[in-house]
C-alpha cells in the first residue's frame, strides 16, 4: 500500500519556495475596529479585468432602516404598501357620491328627492326638529305648556332622536382621533353639519384621514368646543346612551294614549314608513353606516381608553351605540 502524501503544513514548512509563494497569493487580512465597518470596497477604480483596484476603501455612511422601508415617503409607504389605503379612499369618495346622489337628487329611492320635497315631508322635519330628544313632549308631559308640542308617531320620533344622538357621540371621538389634524377645515363645523346631515359629511372625513400626513405641520390644538367635547366625554356618552334608549322605549310605547296601537301596528308602520319617506330610508343608512365607522374610529384611537378597559373597548366597539358610549365613558382624562 502506498504510503499517504505528507501535509501541506509539511511541505510548506520544508520549502522556502511554497512558503514565498503561500504568502504572496494569500489576501491581506483588514483588520478594522469597530468604527471602520461602514468602509466597502469601491468599484470604481477598475483595472482592464473589470476588478476593483488594490487598496480602493471609500467610507460610505450606514443607510438608515426607515429610509429603507419608506423609500423616502414615511408613514405613507408603511399604510400603502400594497395600495390598501388608495382603494379604501377611493371607495370612501365612491360611497359619497353615492349617499348623495341616491338619498337625495335620484328618484328612485323611497320618498321625494330634495328638488320635489313635499311639504308634508317638511312639517314633519320642523315637528321633528321641535321634539328634538324629547324635551318638549316630556315638559308637556310634566306640565310645562310653554310650547305645545307636535304630535308625530312616535316610531318617526324614536328613529329620528336615536339617530341624532347617535351622531351627537360622534363629536368627542372626532376631536380625539390622531388623524384629525390631516383633514385641513374646521372640525366644528364639519360635526355641527353632520348633526343636520349625518354622512353627508363624516363620509369625505373618513376619506380625508387617510391622506398622508404633512410632517411639517404641528399638531394643531383643539378648539374651544373639542375641549369641552373631550372633557365632557363622559356625559356627552352618558346622554347620547340615555335618548338611545329611550328612542327605542318612546317608539315602542310612547303617546300611548294618542291612538298609535300596539307593538305590532307600530311595527307595520315602521316598515311602510322607511319604504315610503325618504327621511326614514335614509336614516337606515346612516346607521349602517355608523356602525362600519364607530368600530374602525375606536379601532384607530383606542390608545385614548384607560390601559384597564382597552380589551373591554376594544371588544364592545362593534355593537351600535354601545361600543362608543363605552368609548366615552373609559376615555382617558387629559392633562
Amino acid at each position: 500500500m502506498a504510503a499517504p502524501p505528507p501535509p501541506i503544513s509539511a511541505l510548506c514548512s520544508a520549502s522556502p519556495c511554497l512558503v514565498a509563494t503561500r504568502t504572496r497569493l494569500a489576501p491581506p487580512v483588514l483588520r478594522t475596529s469597530a468604527a471602520a465597518w461602514p468602509l466597502v470596497l469601491h468599484g470604481g477604480c477598475r483595472g482592464a479585468q473589470g476588478f476593483p483596484g488594490p487598496g480602493r476603501l471609500v467610507a460610505r455612511p450606514p443607510v438608515p432602516c426607515a429610509a429603507k422601508r419608506g423609500s423616502g415617503r414615511g408613514e405613507v409607504a408603511a399604510e400603502d404598501g400594497d395600495g390598501t389605503r388608495s382603494r379604501l379612499q377611493a371607495a370612501l369618495w365612491g360611497a359619497e357620491a353615492a349617499y348623495i346622489l341616491w338619498l337625495f337628487l335620484l328618484p328612485y329611492a323611497p320618498g321625494d328627492p330634495v328638488w320635489a320635497i313635499s311639504q308634508a315631508t317638511i312639517s314633519d322635519l320642523i315637528g321633528l326638529s321641535l321634539n328634538f330628544f324629547f324635551i318638549l313632549p316630556l315638559l308637556n308631559s310634566a306640565g310645562v305648556q310653554l310650547l305645545e308640542s307636535p304630535v308625530l308617531h312616535p316610531m318617526a320620533e324614536g328613529l329620528f332622536n336615536f339617530v341624532i344622538a347617535w351622531t351627537l357621540m360622534f363629536a368627542p371621538l372626532l376631536f380625539t382621533d390622531s388623524r384629525r389634524d390631516r383633514y385641513q377645515g374646521s372640525l366644528d363645523v364639519l360635526w355641527g353639519f353632520q348633526m343636520f346631515l349625518t354622512n353627508t359629511f363624516l363620509i369625505p372625513y373618513m376619506a380625508i384621514r387617510l391622506n398622508a400626513p404633512d410632517t411639517d405641520q404641528s399638531p394643531s390644538p383643539r378648539s374651544q368646543l373639542g375641549s369641552v367635547m373631550v372633557k365632557g366625554a363622559q356625559v356627552v356618552g352618558t346622554v347620547g346612551g340615555a335618548v338611545c334608549i329611550l328612542s327605542i322605549v318612546w317608539a315602542l310605547f310612547g303617546r300611548a294614549d294618542a291612538g298609535f296601537g300596539d307593538f305590532v301596528e307600530r311595527w307595520q308602520y315602521a316598515q311602510s314608513y322607511v319604504v315610503s319617506e325618504r327621511l326614514a330610508y335614509a336614516f337606515l343608512w346612516d346607521i349602517l353606516l355608523y356602525s362600519i365607522f364607530q368600530p374602525w374610529l375606536i379601532g384607530d384611537n383606542i390608545q385614548n381608553v384607560k390601559a384597564d378597559a382597552t380589551e373591554f373597548v376594544n371588544v364592545v366597539r362593534f355593537i351600535p351605540v354601545v361600543g362608543l358610549v363605552a368609548y366615552l365613558l373609559c376615555l382617558e382624562k387629559e392633562d
